[in-house]
């Protein structure tokens, strides 16, 4: 007797494929992989976390052919986000809404209700057999478990910066999606700009000499969500009937619930977030990271306005020493943000800005200067007169469709997203380490192969967390 077996779209389509291999040679990126998702169907997408950034996402893939958003996921039913700059409001009700809107206007009666709505991811992953990609623009802490919980389902991930909220979970997030074969892309867009690119194949033609010396900047935290060593809230207020407090909280220590923590401002607050350093440095050092070749730096070393076990410190001065690599010398790099900045170069025209308004980045080379703005944008080699004379070398370094297009081509079967996990995870541990020595406040030697600080053993617990019972990377 013949017994009905249930297969899923994904496992229906590779018995296809291989039944035609059988009479044709067809290449791998044809069959597909684990994930892989056929260029002829509607890659389905699911929404992890939809606050401001998330909905931002969210809109994205939407517009991008050939993708369409099946479930929408968060612990909040909404949230006015009008005082921040994403403005509107965001929680799973509006992402839904935002969803099935969009549907609507392309089916002629008008209504689309094909968009499903969570409280937990764990539920949704579980219950929606559909999904091909997940989205990941959850608070800090709960970037990696997220992830991982798609990934070990096969599921490619885009995920927000910082990767992860520690320097352990971004070393095992990349090992676990190189091991799944999954598409990935961590969501630090300036990766896929023109200017990251025209920094590297200007430095790489040697355009200002050997660097031995970098500034990154950025102007966070700001107004919205500076803390500055605060201490934790006394008052415990009940916890409005549209949140989920205890899966907000997600693998972070049990507290009970205070507006002081969300919305946004969880960006201040250690045990959610990873303050200045952990929201821009993914942007801002990322230009550094690519153009230098940086691998693990040897040491790190950082001071600060006051900071605590609770709270980020309102401004912060990081400084990394990386070993010689790849043919280039060994490169000191500092961090500054909270309104510090590094020392005007002599090189810089009078009354001209030094970056953006957001921050920048200077690349000192033995021959001269060269300086861009937040995210890598509008790199120039100055004196402005030295760039108008500098003859430049050939575009080498392939360009973006776009930073949400080339992730959904990944998923494809294409060519890596430019900021998969193998490239952003080292990155996030670059930037995540820094946190380590602000929290620490010593001078950490870093023993990168083995994800060890060497000299300073208590500050190892910052490298690696505890989880609360219930969660697990």
């Amino acid at each position: 007797m013949l017994q009905k077996k249930n297969i899923s779209r994904r496992q229906f389509l590779r018995g296809a494929a291989a039944t035609a291999a059988t009479f044709m040679i067809v290449p791998r990126n044809v069959l597909g992989g684990p994930g892989y998702t056929s260029p002829s169907e509607k890659l389905n997408i699911a929404i992890i976390g939809t606050g401001g950034q998330g909905i931002h996402d969210m809109k994205e893939f939407l517009n991008i052919p050939g993708t369409r958003v099946i479930a929408v996921c968060d612990v909040n039913t909404e949230s006015d986000y009008s005082a921040f700059y994403f403005g509107g409001t965001a929680g799973r009700k509006p992402a839904q809404q935002i969803v099935e809107s969009h549907y609507a206007e392309q089916k002629r009666s008008g209504t689309y209700k094909g968009c499903s709505a969570y409280i937990d991811y764990h539920k949704m992953l579980e219950k929606e057999k559909g999904i091909d990609a997940v989205v990941v623009a959850t608070t800090d802490n709960v970037h990696a478990v997220a992830s991982m919980a798609a990934i070990k389902m096969g599921k490619h991930v885009y995920c927000e910066k910082p990767m992860t909220h520690d320097v352990f979970e971004a070393r095992k997030l990349a090992e676990a999606a190189r091991e799944a074969k999954v598409a990935t892309q961590m969501g630090n867009q300036g990766h896929s700009g023109e200017g990251i690119r025209l920094i590297c194949e200007w430095i790489w033609d040697g355009a200002i000499g050997p660097v031995r010396e970098v500034h990154v900047w950025t102007n966070r935290p700001g107004d919205t969500w500076a803390l500055g060593g605060r201490e934790r809230p006394k008052e415990t207020p009940p916890v409005p009937p549209t949140l989920n407090w205890d899966l907000w909280l997600g693998p972070a220590s049990y507290r009970p619930y205070n507006p002081a923590y969300l919305p946004f401002v969880w960006r201040g607050w250690w045990d959610f977030g990873t303050g200045a350093l952990g929201d821009m440095g993914c942007h801002n050092m990322d230009p550094a990271f690519w153009a230098l070749k940086l691998g693990h730096p040897i040491s790190v070393e950082a001071s600060s306005t006051k900071v605590n076990s609770e709270t980020a410190p309102l401004a912060s001065m990081i400084h990394y020493e990386f070993p010689a690599r790849e043919g280039m010398p060994p490169v000191k790099m500092t961090w500054y943000d909270g309104g510090l900045m590094p020392v005007r170069p002599n090189e810089l025209e009078e009354g001209r800005r030094m970056g953006d308004d957001g921050g920048g980045t200077l690349f000192v080379g033995e021959k001269g200067v060269l300086m861009c703005g937040t995210y890598g944008k509008s790199p120039r080699l100055i004196p402005e007169s030295k760039m108008k004379s500098y003859k430049r070398p050939p575009k080498t370094i392939a360009r973006s469709n776009g930073h949400h297009k080339d992730w959904i081509e990944a998923c494809r079967g294409g060519k890596q997203a430019s900021s998969n996990f193998d490239c952003a995870g080292p990155l996030t541990e670059i930037v995540l380490l820094g946190n380590v020595a602000i929290r620490t406040h010593k001078k950490l030697n870093w023993d990168g192969q083995n994800m060890k600080v060497t000299n300073v053993p208590e500050a190892n617990k910052y490298v690696r967390r505890q989880y609360r019972q219930g969660w697990t990377l």
